[in-house]
């Protein structure tokens, strides 16, 4: 026998097999396709699943698992307690957890324009690591770079800068197939374009992913028990990801309607967590499927070049937000009182309210944004007059261009994932975003793409 334990929000998939049929698991593909992640313990297979996160497994020693019982189960307990002793809590506890990490040990520390990030750089600067931080921004996008060479300027860090250029996916495509499984759509995860630039870096990483979620309210304000499932439909399926699963599941002559299964899934999924709180059960909901089996699937990639350590996805932080009340968590507000105790790191422009800073991002409305909001249009609209568009999403280095839309078509058409894909459907939604909408449509090709390295590299047959 074989016993995991597994987080309750896993760095990484786990997988096990499972008496059923050897047989591709459609109805979960077809939500992968819409989504972009696979749900639950669902996998490519109906004989394999992916170990829950929160279980105590029991494995045999074949490898199939026998059962499944969570030892953690969320919940909402707010405790009576000041803002204040909250946020000092949250301080304490984050570098609690960091110095477990890290201890004297060098750290690699990724840094973007956002909170979670410059809340670890704070932490690290208090603890006196010797932290080399790097960032990168898109080739003609937003100089995401130049903000984080400031919050590594101000802690006193080291800074390493990078441009990710157009097509670089082609040449890495492969090997991040074999990295992630297939198991996350091949336009997010930028850190493959500088993976032997990390692995030349001295040291271990520490990533803030999911710190904006946890940290955060978990629904729009007012919002109701009611809500919760065209909210979630609204915000995880992708219109051209709809499309395409739909076309799909009737192709696969697959028993009723796409929509009403992803619907009686997500209500399943929803019950099974005991919370009235509207918020805090929506962040439950995130954490324990989009975390668990979107966010945390390309963490392999940042694996391949250090071990990693991720404070937010301690279990100490996860039973930490369950105590604490909604309003603490709404709007950033602890991570913001946080970061304002250090005046050099909240005086630098924060991404999400450029121009402004943490100490004056209330004034990111009209008509005090009015004049940046004029010139960068002016800046974007003159540059791609001149031929320089003005970069947004990945996407968009990957897929246009007649050098990437030659590597594009070269995996999209090959005649073994025809067999699997039926050509129309790949020529239909290729034509769509070639001729139709590129941002509407990119989703789907991105998804198609990524099937197409699953079916080369992993599809097997009985």
């Amino acid at each position: 026998m074989k016993h995991i334990r597994t987080q309750i929000l896993p760095s990484k998939q786990r997988f096990a097999k499972i008496k059923a049929p050897n047989e591709l698991n459609l109805k979960a593909i077809a939500i992968y396709v819409a989504t972009g992640f696979f749900l639950d313990s669902d996998t490519f297979y109906k004989d394999e699943v992916c170990l829950l996160p929160a279980h105590d497994h029991t494995l045999d020693e074949e490898g199939y698992l026998i059962e499944s019982k969570p030892w953690f189960e969320w919940y909402y307990e707010p405790r009576q307690l000041s803002f204040d002793d909250a946020v000092n809590e949250y301080v304490t506890l984050l570098k609690t957890i960091t110095k477990e990490q890290f201890g004297d040990s060098k750290v690699i520390l990724p840094l973007s324009g956002g909170l979670d990030s410059r809340s670890q750089a704070l932490i690290f600067k208090e603890l006196n690591n010797d932290v080399q931080a790097y960032s990168y921004s898109f080739k003609g996008g937003f100089p995401e770079h130049k903000i984080s060479e400031k919050v590594a300027k101000a802690c006193g860090f080291k800074f390493q800068k990078f441009e990710i250029p157009k097509g670089y996916l082609w040449d890495d495509i492969e090997e991040l197939a074999q990295i992630n499984g297939c198991y996350s759509e091949f336009t997010h995860p930028r850190q493959m374009a500088i993976l032997e630039d990390l692995k030349a870096m001295e040291g271990e990483m520490s990533l803030g992913h999911w710190g904006d979620v946890l940290f955060d309210r978990g629904v729009p304000e007012g919002t109701q028990e009611s809500d919760i499932i065209p909210l979630l439909y609204k915000k995880m399926v992708k219109k051209d990801g709809l499309a395409l699963a739909k076309s799909l599941w009737e192709t696969w002559g697959l028993d009723g309607e796409f929509e009403s299964y992803l619907s009686q899934r997500l209500e399943q999924l929803l019950s099974n967590i005991k919370i009235d709180n509207v918020s805090a059960k929506v962040r439950a909901f995130k954490t324990s499927q989009w975390a668990h089996r979107w966010t945390s699937t390309n963490l392999s990639i940042f694996e391949e070049a250090h071990n990693i350590h991720l404070p937010y996805y301690d279990n100490r932080m996860c039973e930490f937000i369950c105590t604490i009340p909604e309003a603490y968590l709404a709007d950033r507000r602890m991570q913001l009182a946080h970061l304002k105790t250090n005046d050099a790191l909240s005086e630098i422009t924060w991404q999400d309210q450029k121009p402004f800073s943490i100490k004056n991002y209330r004034y990111n409305k009209m008509p005090y944004n009015l004049p940046y909001r004029v010139i960068d249009k002016l800046k974007r609209e003159f540059n791609g007059i001149i031929g320089n568009p003005y970069i947004q999403r990945n996407f968009e280095l990957q897929f246009l261009g007649d050098a990437n839309d030659q590597k594009l078509r070269s995996y999209l058409f090959s005649k073994p994932y025809l067999e699997f894909i039926p050509e129309s459907i790949v020529q239909s939604f290729y034509d769509k975003f070639k001729n139709e909408d590129v941002v509407r449509y990119s989703h789907s090709v991105s998804m198609l793409l990524t099937l197409s390295l699953w079916h080369k590299l992993f599809y097997k047959t009985n």
